[in-house]
């Protein structure tokens, strides 16, 4: 694994950031990137036909035991963000309406600033590298 990937967590800690994840989603205090770095998270959502109703219902669903790792912000200026790695395994639909078995790669970036709080969906698309899951046995 990355020696950058953090899983320095418990239970509980990752319970709350799902938790915080989950409200801000709840009341729509959250978005997709979608911006041109961001073309995998529009293929999936092109791909499956994932209107927002959709991608909300698929982040709800989103459980402790699909934590990865935490990351720091590799981004200028932005270095004192932490990013949550999740990987839920889903079904969805394709555009002939086939059902397919998908590893999803979520990342998220929680913000909290005077302004307001924001949940930022770094990473929404099918995942492209391994991934090692903190709460999950081998045998999972």
């Amino acid at each position: 694994m990355n020696q950058h990937y953090n899983q320095n967590y418990t239970k509980d800690q990752i319970f709350q950031v799902l938790l915080k994840i989950h409200r801000y989603v709840r009341i729509g205090k959250y978005l997709i990137a979608k911006n041109e770095n961001r073309i995998e998270n529009k293929n999936l959502i092109l791909k499956y036909n994932l209107t927002t109703k959709k991608q909300q219902r698929i982040i709800m669903q989103i459980k402790l035991d699909d934590f990865c790792h935490s990351v720091q912000n590799n981004k200028s200026g932005y270095e004192y963000e932490i990013l949550y790695v999740f990987c839920p395994q889903i079904t969805l639909y394709n555009l002939n309406d086939e059902q397919e078995q998908v590893d999803l790669y979520t990342k998220f970036n929680l913000i909290d600033s005077n302004s307001g709080s924001l949940v930022i969906v770094v990473s929404f698309h099918e995942r492209k590298k391994p991934v090692n899951y903190l709460f999950r046995t081998k045998f999972d």
